[in-house]
């Protein structure tokens, strides 16, 4: 951590300097990994879930091998360190994005935050007359939802297109659908794309008609530091996998107005004040909706992964992952054959390049990939509406992230022209 430390130290006085990335890497036990045939694993599936740097493994394992108990529910030491810890890990996370404890639920992940919105929000405030607009770039988790939702209730849909010659979001369209809108759901970082999402405008045309705004940023918060308070939006859903927390477990921002519109989502034990065979009654703000036994390891790891990421400026991490993708999608685009799907030389532009190639199957080139020691994902990465507008079932995907380098870049290049020079139809 030394050199880390030493890297936080001289972006604090003002020096511009590049990431440590051999030190960073040295954090991650899992990349120095080979695979069964004996290749050096390449990690390239970051936009699926990323690594784990070692605190974030000693501190969920320091909490079961020491002071393992469940939180809020008794009074002997090992539940009061417990409760500390679950606690502590909450401020740590709320205050990392820019926002109080009282207005963070844990959750899941980003799929269950947005669930939690649609459920406990949505169901007690929308109705026939309302409007949802989404965008064709959405993960099913902020599309599917909204779809139960409107059989339910009779809420309008509305879908905003991409320009398909940009691959961003189609702007004058989303101008049109927003008008009446009573809540608009929209990726600030599309995980298929890498394209970043104008949000601060449309955060402000949401919020001159009165609309809502619901942001997921399961993609942006790994390299775009995100300020709750500061943004403007009502709500957010992050995941913490995505992030080099634990999986399991996510939160849910949200502006305080907006909590006391909400009723209960799950019922049980620790959302309520009361229950009698005659009715039960319900606490109050985030504590509504963390329903049973907390996820009290995960949010330990999550702590550690987002005190372990204070060291970093998001810029810098931003950059480092924006220069690698750039560069990649530039030289993959020159091997015959393959096209990419994304516009990487936008500087907002995040980690993530997906490319296919035009006679090789997306599945068995992951799997020739894989040969070379390299992961990356495959399929329509739970954004099937965007396969659609793009005209193809699937395609494969390179994502980025700090511990990455242009070494390992080079070699994937090299690798898939190989690959593409042995297997493609000529």
């Amino acid at each position: 951590m030394h050199d880390l430390i030493s890297y936080h130290h001289l972006r604090g006085m003002g020096i511009d300097v590049s990431l440590d990335v051999e030190s960073i890497r040295a954090d991650f036990p899992i990349l120095k990994r080979k695979l069964p045939n004996g290749k050096q694993l390449v990690y390239f599936d970051n936009a699926a879930t990323s690594q784990k740097p070692q605190c974030v493994i000693d501190s969920m394992s320091e909490y079961y091998s020491v002071y393992n108990s469940n939180a809020h529910r008794a009074n002997h030491t090992l539940a009061d360190e417990a409760t500390t810890a679950l606690e502590g890990a909450r401020k740590s996370i709320s205050t990392y994005f820019g926002t109080s404890p009282d207005q963070m639920v844990y959750t899941s992940g980003a799929t269950e935050a947005i669930n939690l919105v649609s459920y406990a929000w949505a169901r007690e405030n929308l109705s026939t007359d309302d409007v949802i607009v989404l965008t064709e770039m959405e993960h099913h988790a902020d599309i599917v939802p909204w779809q139960q939702l409107s059989k339910e209730k009779g809420v309008e849909v509305r879908y905003v297109p991409i320009d398909i010659d940009s691959f961003t979001l189609d702007m004058d369209a989303f101008e049109v659908a927003v008008e009446g809108a009573s809540l608009v759901c929209v990726v600030h970082t599309s995980n298929v794309l890498g394209i970043r999402n104008p949000i601060e405008r449309i955060v402000e045309l949401a919020h001159s008609q009165g609309a809502r705004v619901l942001l997921d940023c399961a993609q942006s918060a790994p390299h775009e530091r995100i300020r709750f308070d500061d943004s403007g939006v009502d709500f957010v859903a992050i995941s913490a996998h995505k992030m080099g927390g634990p999986t399991g477990i996510g939160c849910l921002l949200i502006k305080k107005e907006v909590m006391g519109q909400m009723g209960p989502f799950m019922t049980g034990g620790s959302m309520i004040k009361t229950v009698s065979t005659d009715g039960s009654t319900f606490q109050e703000g985030h504590a509504l909706f963390e329903t049973g036994t907390p996820r009290i390891a995960e949010a330990i790891g999550w702590g550690a992964a987002v005190e372990w990421l204070e060291q970093f400026d998001m810029k810098d991490v931003h950059s480092h992952i924006n220069r690698i993708a750039s560069w990649t999608a530039e030289k993959i685009s020159e091997i015959e054959g393959i096209t990419v799907y994304g516009d990487s030389s936008r500087n907002d532009s995040s980690g993530a390049v997906s490319f296919l190639h035009n006679s090789i199957q997306s599945q068995d080139l992951a799997f020739l990939l894989d040969e070379g020691g390299f992961a990356v994902r495959t399929g329509h990465h739970c954004a099937q509406p965007l396969m659609d507008a793009l005209g193809v079932p699937s395609t494969n995907r390179a994502s980025f992230w700090l511990y990455n380098t242009m070494e390992e870049a080079e070699a994937f290049v090299t690798h898939l022209s190989d690959v593409v020079d042995r297997f493609s139809d000529k």
